[in-house]
């Protein structure tokens, strides 16, 4: 039997909601056992720091203070979910920290995730795979999205093919999986939930339209989603990707509230649907994780538009909300036993490629236990 790992994985979205961590067992090819999961919302101060820093490609000695906040906010959303289930640092093997995306440009070969690795490995005492996606993008690729390998070790068992598998988080993304093993295709569709948890955050200081009861109760403006959606980027080849803030709430300006909740819900629904024209065959079954599952008028509207089976990913018994952070623990294995983190086919990269960067704890007794642990 090959060898198996206890990795913590640790995700941080595009909709600034908070910091997912998840464990899981793997020998980096199947996942052999989910762990315990929970998800620790950001601070208000903290989340705006970051909103405020979305964009940025330049570091300065405010950021970096914030990033050290923020890798500290990572630390102690560990030392929770270790505290609650009573689990020992030295019983995992790896953590797989993602960071924050301040921007993402792939066509100026440039992807920035925010997050100190070498502090986060000193703070846990556990080895730490950051920076994942760097590699892919010098390579030619996207840099996203990065959680369809995941989705595929995930997918194995299930009987419908095609099925897609789609995270509607800040932004939306999907991942075609064929009848064979090696059919998988996976890109960005459009925007998820970012403009319109920016739409009611500046008009009523509210986090998200909870449910969609916003957009449920306003008028779609339909010449303005027919207008976004006639945007190059929907008609692009895929492998492709988006940064947070390449579609805005702005595209809704003029708009009353609900008018303007009704119609940002439906640009990223017909993004979705339009997603559907790259796919080698149209999926039978599709999986939702994220944020927007959460949403009822979101997923009534994806019903209507898709025409089938459309459920979140709890009907097949997966995490929506650990989904991602699980991902990050399986991409930190692989990481670590040289195997490829992403495909031509899922981020138009050259070659299979390998990535990630190892930080190893600073204290000789801490890595010296994480050393037996890893033996065992």
């Amino acid at each position: 039997m090959a060898e198996l790992f206890t990795a913590l994985g640790l995700m941080s979205g595009t909709s600034l909601d908070g910091i997912d961590v998840a464990v899981i067992r793997t020998d980096g090819d199947a996942v052999v056992e989910i762990g315990p999961a929970h998800t620790v919302a950001y601070a208000p101060a903290l989340r705006d720091e970051l909103r405020a820093l979305l964009g940025r490609r330049d570091a300065d000695p405010a950021l970096r203070q914030t990033e050290r906040r923020f890798t500290d906010a990572h630390g102690d959303a560990i030392n929770l979910l270790l505290t609650k289930y009573a689990i020992n640092n030295y019983d995992l093997n790896i953590i797989g920290f993602h960071g924050q995306t301040l921007s993402h440009r792939p066509e100026d070969v440039w992807t920035w995730q925010i997050g100190d690795g070498q502090r986060l490995a000193n703070r846990c005492g556990v080895p730490v795979i950051h920076d994942f996606r760097r590699a892919d993008v010098a390579n030619g690729g996207q840099g996203a999205p990065f959680v369809p390998l995941y989705h595929r070790a995930l997918a194995a068992q299930l009987p419908e093919r095609p099925v897609a598998i789609l995270n509607i988080g800040g932004v939306a993304n999907v991942t075609w999986i064929g009848e064979a093993p090696d059919e998988i295709l996976a890109f960005d569709t459009g925007p998820g939930n970012a403009p319109i948890d920016d739409w009611v955050l500046h008009r009523m200081g509210m986090v998200r339209d909870e449910g969609g009861a916003l957009a449920a109760a306003g008028r779609v403006a339909q010449d303005r989603v027919a207008a976004v959606l006639k945007r190059g980027f929907f008609a692009r080849k895929p492998p492709k990707s988006l940064d947070r803030q390449d579609f805005l709430s702005s595209m809704a300006d003029g708009l009353s509230l609900e008018d303007g909740a009704a119609t940002l819900l439906a640009v990223t629904v017909g993004a979705i649907a339009q997603s559907r024209d790259h796919m080698p065959v149209a999926p039978q079954r599709w999986l939702v994780a994220g944020g927007g599952r959460h949403n009822g008028t979101m997923m009534h509207s994806l019903r209507e538009v898709l025409g089938v089976q459309v459920d979140p990913v709890e009907a097949v018994g997966w995490r929506g909300d650990a989904l991602e952070a699980e991902a990050f623990a399986y991409l930190a294995v692989r990481s670590l036993k040289g195997l490829p983190l992403s495909l031509p086919s899922t981020t138009g990269c050259r070659t299979p490629t390998r990535g990630g960067v190892l930080w190893t704890p600073d204290q000789p007794a801490t890595a010296l236990r994480v050393a037996k642990a890893a033996e065992r």
